[in-house]
């Protein structure tokens, strides 16, 4: 292929998702003229952290959904193609056509990827059988639907192995229904959370008191259960767990059943120079710089930064990508450090939210002074109506809030939790 054939940008951006706006965004806001590509084969940009409210009736589908090039900076070149390799050696993107676009500094902000096919049979069972998940915009109506007609039998909730974005949606899906089954005065003859992990929750300070919002629904946590098949028309669901060393399998009838799907590193990602061992993008978690490529960074669900991946750690990510990235364009080093903040806000029923919010190491970092295990209405009014508009009208454009979290106590005993 000749030079001539392969496009130059100074600053070449992989996603146009939340990262990749954002930052396309905050680039441009500091640097107005600053020659930026942004590649993406979609059309639209979803406001995902709102589908699992879509799941439980609390926010219309559409609304999480607008066109990409209202979203994007103006100035900032879009690019709807999907990149097949990334060639650093080269400081080339491959493209799905064949093309190539060159750069001085590049920003991978792809995204984690979904892989519904690895469960057997899920994908010819999703959005019918009683089968869905808040993980997909045209499914999460269907969530709604089901929950709602539900008049009783085994619903379950799964979650699988490995990172997932919104580590606390899985739980949220059930919280919202038991909430709704509740209210209709329709019991349940078994909710099950069945997840891959040890515990409902990762950090452990707020996992016990999930585990109470959990046992007030009469919810049982089965845990180290993988969803391995679905067989849509039976309605069985088929787990894999392992006991005594070996794999053992057990079937299971359900009702309904709300899937996880599978996540990992995006192949053109794992099949890179860029990849660590695990496929992820390898930067350094503090900086976002790449370990070994200088002109190379990195946010979002892609990177190997050891934090929840979630929205809001893109919020605290983007700046310190952003001035880090600058600084190096004009000969100078990192100025900016990020500390791993994550927030996971937790639905925990339709007008409570727990507002989970830890930086690296597990670390408590609330932005309020009061006991963060406690779900409260004023958190739900952020989740359901603050956080939207400040996606759209201050994130993606390259606005932020001031740093408000910050390491605080609490007593070690767990308060009461009323859903």
């Amino acid at each position: 292929m000749s030079n001539a054939s392969v496009r130059k940008h100074t600053v070449v951006i992989v996603g146009a998702g939340t990262g990749g706006t954002t930052v396309a965004a905050q680039l441009r806001r500091h640097e107005p003229g600053l020659d930026i590509a942004v590649i993406d084969p979609s059309g639209h940009h979803d406001y995902q952290p709102a589908w699992t409210l879509v799941g439980g009736g609390a926010y219309k589908a559409e609304d999480t959904r607008r066109p990409l090039h209202d979203c994007l900076p103006d100035g900032v070149r879009h690019i709807a193609q999907r990149v097949t390799a990334l060639l650093p050696d080269e400081r080339q993107v491959e493209l799905g056509d064949g093309s190539r676009v060159a750069y001085d500094y590049l920003v991978v902000a792809a995204g984690i990827q979904i892989d519904w096919n690895a469960i057997e049979g899920l994908s010819d069972a999703l959005g019918k059988h009683g089968v869905t998940s808040n993980y997909r915009y045209d499914l999460a109506p269907y969530t709604w639907e089901l929950v709602s007609r539900f008049e009783g039998g085994t619903a379950i909730f799964t979650q699988p192995a490995g990172a997932v974005k919104c580590p606390g949606a899985p739980q949220k899906a059930l919280y919202l229904a038991a909430d709704e089954f509740r209210r209709r005065g329709v019991k349940a003859d078994s909710l099950q959370f069945r997840t891959a992990g040890a515990a409902v929750f990762g950090v452990p300070f707020y996992a016990q008191a999930l585990d109470k919002v959990m046992a007030s629904y009469g919810a049982q946590p089965r845990f180290g259960q993988n969803l391995v098949q679905v067989r849509g028309e039976e309605r069985i669901a088929v787990f894999e767990s392992v006991v005594d060393g070996e794999k053992v399998r057990e079937e299971v009838a359900y009702d309904l059943l709300h899937v996880v799907p599978p996540q990992g590193a995006p192949d053109f990602i794992r099949n890179s120079p860029l990849a660590d061992d695990a496929g992820w993008l390898e930067v350094d978690k503090h900086t976002l710089r790449h370990t070994r490529y200088s002109n190379v960074f990195g946010l979002g669900d892609c990177t190997s930064t050891p934090n929840s991946k979630t929205a809001a750690a893109i919020k605290s990510q983007a700046p310190v990508l952003t001035l880090n990235l600058l600084s190096v364009l004009h000969g100078a080093g990192n100025v900016e450090s990020y500390d791993g903040y994550a927030a996971c806000p937790l639905t925990t029923s339709r007008g409570k939210v727990l507002l989970a919010e830890f930086t690296y190491g597990g670390t408590i970092t609330p932005s309020f002074p009061f006991d963060p295990r406690v779900p409260r209405r004023f958190y739900w009014w952020l989740k359901r109506s603050f956080m939207p508009w400040f996606y759209w009208n201050m994130l993606l454009k390259g606005r932020g809030l001031p740093v408000t979290h910050r390491t605080r106590r609490f007593p070690a005993g767990v308060p009461s939790v009323q859903p």
